[in-house]
Parts: C-alpha cells; structure tokens; sequence
C-alpha cells in the first residue's frame, strides 16, 4: 500500500492527537458528576426509610441557623487560630475554642492551594483540579450545584464584602456586594478597611440571611514579608476584633427571640515558611475552621482539640444548617459535631440525607461501586434506620431504641466516611493505563516519522506500507492477541476507574488494532531502514567481483544480467 507523504503526514498527526488526548485523559481524570442534567434543580429529597410504617418526614429539614455569616481570612493557618499565635493574638477566639460554644477543626485544603479553586471546593462540595489555577487568573462564573446558587433560589438574602473572586464566581447572586481586588499584595490595610466598613451598618439592620466576608490583608503581608513577620500578629488581632463584633451583634439580635445563627470562621488555604501558597506543604494545607453558635453546648470542662476534617466538608455541613438540598457533585461529608445537640431522629435524618447523596453519586461515576465498603455500609445503615424509625413511631421510647438509634448513627458515619474517601480517590485518581496506552502511541507515531524520513524525502515522496505482506499480517494478529488479553485482564482487576476500561467493546477493540497496526508499521520501516543501509554499503565498495565500481555505480545505478537479452540499468530506488 502506497500513501503519499502529505497523507502519511497528515494521518500521523490524527493518532499522535489522539495519543496525547488519551494520556491527557489518564493525567487529568474527568470530575466527579452526577449525570442530572438539569445543574441547579433538585429533585424531591429521599424520604426518611421507614421500614413499612408511615412516616411524614418525606420534605428537607428545616434551616437549623436563622443567620450565617462567613469570614473567611485568606492564608489563615492552623496554627494562627489553635497555636501559640491564636493564644497570643487572638484571645476571643481561643476562648471561643476552648470554653465557648463552637466546634473546631483543621481542614485540609487540597491542591492546589489557590483561592478561587478552594472558594469553589467549599462551596460545591468538589474538588477542583489544576486547570483551576489558570482560570485562578480570571474566574469565570461557576455554572456547578453550589451553595450560593441553592440559597439564592431559596430565596436567602445574601450579602459580600471582599475578594472579587466571589463576585466573579457568583454574579447576580448577591443583593449588597462591595469587591476589592487582590492583586496590589503590597497593601494590607485598605484591603480590610474596605470590607470592615460595612459591618456596622450591615449587622444593625435587618434584610438579610447570609453575609460573607473575605478579607485578603494576612496573606498579603505573608507574600511580602513571610509567617513570621511582626505584622501577622497585629493582623491577626485585628481579626479577633472583627469576630468579636460579630459574635456579639449576632448574640444581641438572639436575646430579642430570634432563633440562633451560625458565624464560620475559615481560611481557604495555609501558608508556607515562605509567605507562599499553591502547592502541597501542611502549612499550606492545614486551615483553620471554626462554628460558633449558641445552639452549641458545652459542657464545663469540656476541651477538645479540634478534629481533623475536609475543606470539601463545609459545603454539606453549610447545607445541612441553611435548609438547602446537599450540592450533587459534593464528595463531603457532615460534620457531625455541628449537628451532634439535635434529637436523634433529625441526627438520623441530616445522615441519611448525607449518604444518599454520596451514594447516588458514587454509582454514577465508578462502574464497580457495589464492592465499595461505604455503598455495604450505607445499605445496612438505611435498613436500620428503617426499623428504628418503625419503633419510634410505635412510640417505642424503651433503651432498646436508645441503642438502635447509635448504632445506626455509628454506621451512618462510618458509610459517610467510606463514601467521600472513595469518591476522593476517585477524583485524584491517575489512570495508568490510559496513560501507557497514550504513551505507546505517541511513542510509535514518533518512531514513524523518524524512520519514514528516507523514502518520504525522496524522488517520488511517497511510502510503502506492506499491509498485504504475511509477515506483517502474522505479527498483527500476534500483537492484537496479546493487547486484547492485556485489556481483558487489566479491565476485569482494576479497582479504580479506566477510561478504556469504559469504553465499549468495538471501541476499546479499535484502539487496540491501532496501536497494533502502529507497531507493525515501525518494525516494517525499521526493517527497511537496515536493508537499504546494508544495500547503500555494498554499493559503495563495489558489487562481488568488481574491484572498482563503475561511474555508474557511483550514479546509483548498476548491470542486472538479465535472463535474455542485453544488460539493463536498475536504479537503487527500484530495486529497494
């Protein structure tokens, strides 16, 4: 088979696009999404398993928090809030974390620790991937299941001051906003004052459900000067007043009968030994979280030391406390010491919520998710709470419902658990056989092309490929044969997703006979390749017999005695 070289050419550059679309494919694996097609509309929420009695929680859950005000201090640190730094300069909030009524964790940011992904992981539930740190650039508006979309179709009243990532991120969603930019890192202090000049009119009037506060001035400083500056100490007292108005304002609204609120201190990424963020180091992925709201008590003496958590989490737990359905693509889970003062049954409620969102999304995107433990988990959770709500409504208050209640809010946690880390791993999961099998054929169009040069340059610029050859036909079959075995047996024993694992048979089979007629067609050009240069040898020391080779010769020409009749000339390119 004969193809001219801007055919050849052209063809190369088709697979070689394909190669790297498909190693692509394996570096970067597709987000974790539910196949709903409409991005913002829930459906109606799983009512509460019953096991054959008749139970009239079949709606959401009402909002459990009146208000919520999130302040979120870019770069805040662990350590800022739970070390010897937050004793030091933050005295209301250490006491808040000690003694007062909040709930504290560390939460691990994933990477990369840029603001607008992280922005996006707490709102959506879902971790952002590094394309996100282009878009970090110009962010353009998050069209995914979130929050701010939920509450705003709720009809929440929500109000931003800060970083005008959030307005970029969410336009039209805010009634009151007020943008500052976070580019001039040199200033510290107006970046703030620009946001904290709200707060006195904001908190003394009513007219709205959400404030959001996003002040920039710490990780300023840390890109100037560094964690140990003496400038962070002063910032971040100045932060524990603005919390302390805050709290306060919200505590005084409380004692006219209104029902509690909810403020979220957070950081949407650490800070390195450097001052910088982006990358992978526990400064820059330890955040600090913090909720504080008079619905949580203490007990005297009380003291924990903050759990550990996912950024990832806060989007469920925000849902959970604002009424609102749990975004579709959240891979979080609840975090139950919010909830941990309710009765049992919305305890069991806000779970099983929880579980059948994590559920549903794990069975749409990992083909194998019926040998995930957390799907065993949520199974056997949902068939307990079914009997338990069975016994509840018979009015069965005896010890036994006691003990069936926190066996199956254990087993609710413990599917959660299960549930978010596999659906984690999936997203950050590097599908290596995508990956090898895009190498291969990268690697072969570029052997191709390298060893196709000779003849492609040539007189006539055209390519012989011996598709018809035996040889090539028997080496085919041979490598397709040992490529489709390979798929079957890597396909039938991976635990985690394969993008060609996925594909359907004629398909996945086609990429196999491509890589195959690939291979064929280097070992056939690399054969030729030795040919012609032990031909173009022989040539140039002359034929056997002949001490001296003719000017002829030296033309690329030589005599063929022929069968009968006089001596004819064969050029070399003939006779190759």
């Amino acid at each position: 088979m004969r193809l001219g070289s801007g055919a050849f050419a052209a063809g190369c550059v088709v697979i070689e696009v394909l190669g790297v679309a498909l190693f692509l494919r394996g570096f970067f694996p597709a987000p974790v999404r539910s196949s709903s097609r409409t991005e913002h509309q829930t459906g109606p929420a799983a009512p509460e398993p019953s096991a054959g009695a008749s139970s009239n929680w079949t709606k959401l859950p009402p909002p459990l928090f009146s208000k919520v005000v999130i302040m979120l201090i870019d770069a805040l640190r662990d350590d800022f809030v739970f070390g010897s730094k937050g004793v030091k300069f933050m005295p209301y909030t250490t006491y808040l974390v000690e003694k007062g009524p909040s709930r504290s964790f560390v939460a691990e940011a994933k990477p990369p620790t840029v603001t607008m992904p992280r922005i996006k992981a707490m709102m959506t539930g879902r971790l952002p991937g590094f394309v996100d740190v282009i878009r970090n650039l110009n962010s353009p508006a998050l069209l995914e299941d979130n929050i701010i979309t939920q509450a705003k179709e709720a009809g929440k009243r929500i109000i931003f001051y800060g970083d005008e990532t959030w307005v970029k991120l969410f336009p039209k969603h805010f009634v009151e906003y007020d943008g500052t930019t976070s580019f001039f890192v040199s200033d510290y202090t107006e970046v703030d004052s620009n946001v904290t000049r709200h707060l006195d009119g904001v908190l003394g009037r009513g007219g709205w459900d959400v404030l959001i506060l996003h002040y920039l001035g710490l990780d300023h400083i840390g890109h100037v000067s560094g964690p140990s500056s003496p400038l962070i100490g002063h910032k971040l007292s100045e932060m524990d007043s603005i919390l302390m108005k805050i709290h306060t304002s919200l505590l005084s609204e409380e004692r006219e009968a209104h029902p509690p609120s909810l403020l979220v201190l957070c950081g949407d990424h650490g800070m390195s030994e450097h001052g910088g963020h982006g990358a992978s180091s526990l400064e820059e992925v330890n955040t600090a979280l913090l909720f504080i709201s008079s619905a949580f008590k203490r007990k005297p003496g009380d003291v924990r030391p903050p759990a550990r958590a996912q950024q990832t989490d806060l989007a469920a737990t925000l849902a959970i406390g604002l009424g609102l359905p749990i975004p579709k693509h959240s891979v979080g889970h609840l975090l139950f010491p919010v909830v941990e003062g309710r009765a049992m049954r919305e305890q069991l409620r806000f779970l099983h919520l929880n579980t059948v969102q994590l559920s549903r999304l794990l069975q749409e995107n990992v083909p194998s998710y019926e040998r995930e433990p957390g799907f065993e988990q949520f199974r056997m959770s949902e068939k307990l709470h079914g009997n338990w709500v069975r016994l509840y409504l018979e009015e069965n208050n005896s010890e036994v419902l006691l003990n069936l209640g926190t066996k199956v809010r254990r087993q609710y946690l413990d599917a959660l658990k299960a549930l978010s880390l596999a659906l984690s791993r999936q997203v950050a999961h590097y599908d290596i056989y995508s990956m090898v099998v895009g190498t291969v054929v990268v690697l072969e169009v570029l052997a191709l092309l390298l060893l196709s040069i000779p003849q492609a340059l040539g007189a006539t610029a055209e390519l012989e490929v011996p598709l018809s050859s035996p040889l090539f036909s028997l080496l085919f079959y041979l490598m397709f044969l040992l490529l489709w075995a390979t798929h079957v047996v890597v396909c039938t024993s991976a635990e985690g997703f394969c993008y060609l694992c996925s594909l359907s048979w004629p398909t996945a089979g086609s990429v196999m006979v491509l890589v195959s007629v690939m291979f064929c067609a280097v070992v056939s050009a690399l054969t030729r390749t030795c040919v012609d240069g032990q031909l173009l040898r022989r040539l140039r020391t002359g034929l056997p017999g002949c001490r001296q080779p003719s000017p002829r010769l030296c033309q690329g020409e030589w005599a063929v005695p022929p069968e009968q009749g006089s001596p004819v000339s064969v050029t070399v390119s003939e006779a190759l």
